[in-house]
């Protein structure tokens, strides 16, 4: 590849292989306006020469080179597009300023073993989260959604049972509704909070197969519950997931945290700028990031916009609320 400056646009001319010039444009050269839109720049394409018009028109062209590269061996699709920027954008920033995590040789990338090839952290913070994950028995992730704070416990809980640490994975989640009231649906107690899990669900076939899923449930290897039936219990040799955290009580927090026991380990997920509490009523996921602040054995992972893996407009969704100051929705 060769890229050539001049004052207006910045021009890259890209090798003459219709073959990967395919797999990178995409249908009707979709990839690439996926790109524009992600740098804010004016892309137009003649062939093999691109042309960027922009402030951040270096960027988007290191961006085309990166996917080109990618590009060679297999289609992109809008996915693979997306996810790539977003590995562009952890690559050109704060991967180095991260901490080891002892024993893991450093910055070594940890590749977790489910039904999906390869998953790993695609952000600096992301990949923190699972080396505090992997060497802590309780980690905190914070942060706004599409960052893979659940996916990823999910993942790592996945991992675990595959190489039998764990004898089981509870998921759990507080049933509080936004907006919403749970005695207006239908069913009894397990169907009106079967909605609220969805999220668990859909990680969990994703990651081991809708069969094995199925066939580990009546196992009880795998157990879904309201964070109300975890009272009164411990959990050993476990692997339990706290999702939608800063939607419990400092009670709740607090019955759940010293629920866990030997052998176990435990990620509670949640976004403190979603809480769907009475707004007289103090979050438990906030409460607990500060009383617990300088307790050894826990780990804190905060996620911003910037480790935001979905579509790029939910990113600047997340950065335009955070501008804006509005933390009650």
């Amino acid at each position: 590849m060769s890229t050539s400056r001049r004052t207006a646009p910045t021009v890259i001319t890209l090798e003459e292989d219709n073959a990967v010039l395919s797999n990178l444009c995409g249908p009707l050269d979709e990839n690439l306006r996926q790109i524009a839109a992600a740098y804010n720049v004016v892309l137009s394409r003649r062939g093999a020469r691109i042309s960027l018009d922009g402030e951040r028109a270096d960027e988007a062209a290191a961006a085309v080179g990166f996917l080109h590269q990618r590009a060679g061996v297999q289609p992109l699709s809008i996915d693979d597009v997306q996810l790539g920027l977003v590995e562009l954008g952890a690559a050109q920033g704060e991967v180095r300023a991260l901490p080891a995590v002892p024993g893991e040789g450093g910055f070594e990338e940890i590749v977790l073993r489910t039904r999906r090839n390869g998953l790993h952290g695609r952000t600096p913070r992301q990949r923190e989260y699972l080396r505090n994950i992997l060497s802590h028995d309780i980690t905190f992730g914070l942060g706004p959604a599409g960052t893979g704070k659940t996916y990823l416990a999910v993942a790592c809980a996945v991992d675990a049972l595959e190489r039998e640490t764990v004898k089981r994975l509870v998921l759990t989640r507080p049933a509080v509704e936004a907006g919403e009231r749970l005695g207006f649906l239908p069913g009894d107690l397990s169907q009106k909070v079967d909605p609220y899990l969805r999220p668990l669900y859909d990680a969990l076939y994703d990651l081991l197969g809708f069969e094995r899923v199925q066939r580990l449930f009546e196992k009880q290897t795998i157990e879904i519950a309201p964070l109300a039936y975890m009272r009164g219990r411990t959990l050993n040799h476990s692997f339990i997931i706290l999702d939608e955290a800063q939607n419990t009580t400092p009670e709740q927090m607090k019955m759940f945290l010293t629920r866990i026991g030997f052998g176990s380990r435990a990620v509670i997920t949640g976004d403190p700028s979603q809480v769907d509490l009475p707004r007289n009523q103090r979050s438990g996921l906030v409460d607990a990031t500060r009383v617990l602040e300088s307790v050894q054995g826990l780990a804190f992972t905060q996620f911003t916009s910037a480790d935001v893996v979905r579509h790029p407009l939910v990113g600047r969704i997340v950065e335009a609320y955070e501008k804006y100051g509005d933390t009650s929705h």
